[in-house]
């Protein structure tokens, strides 16, 4: 879907699709870098990496299996409590593995920072974290993110993977949904 299926739904367009993609080549030669010689496991966390995590495992030119798990954090309205459920767990035994969890957004850092310490709990060897995108001025514990591709204002986005109510995740760029969708 482009910016223009949709124009009237956006206030910003923030990345396009030409940004995003030579940010993930970016971010694929810094891992192939830290990771010479070395299997990596790959974690998606579904659904919003869905799109982050295929680009990523096609530029990334090192020895990787895939993974994924869905999480859910609740909590009052949008804000996420850091209270986690595993909706669908990893089907990959993580002792001695070196575990690369792949996000497409750092909001609050609740859930994530939850995510890290669950899967370093199961014996991986490391953990990492690569974001694709993170909101600074959202956060609410600090996240060690060893790969983040774009710091965005704390405006709600789509596109990308990011939906708003199961829409906009086909959107090939990132953009801030106007508030009339929404409110």
């Amino acid at each position: 879907m482009e910016f223009s299926d949709v124009e009237n739904d956006l206030a910003e367009i923030l990345l396009t699709e030409e940004e995003i993609h030579a940010k993930i080549e970016e971010l694929a030669r810094a891992i192939e870098a830290d990771h010479q010689g070395e299997k990596i496991l790959l974690v998606g966390v579904l659904r919003g990496a869905v799109m982050v995590m295929a680009d990523l495992a096609r530029a990334l030119k090192v020895d990787i299996e895939m993974d994924w798990m869905a999480v859910s954090s609740y909590g009052a309205g949008t804000q996420s409590s850091g209270v986690v459920r595993i909706l669908k767990d990893l089907d990959s035994d993580l002792t001695g593995r070196r575990v690369l969890i792949v996000e497409d957004i750092i909001d609050s850092g609740l859930t994530l920072s939850w995510l890290r310490a669950n899967l370093e709990s199961r014996g991986a060897k490391t953990v990492e974290i690569c974001a694709l995108l993170r909101k600074p001025d959202a956060l609410k514990v600090e996240v060690d993110v060893t790969y983040i591709g774009f710091d965005i204002p704390n405006k709600f986005v789509v596109g990308y993977g990011l939906d708003y109510a199961e829409q906009y995740r086909n959107l090939r760029g990132v953009a801030v949904l106007a508030p009339h969708v929404y409110e």
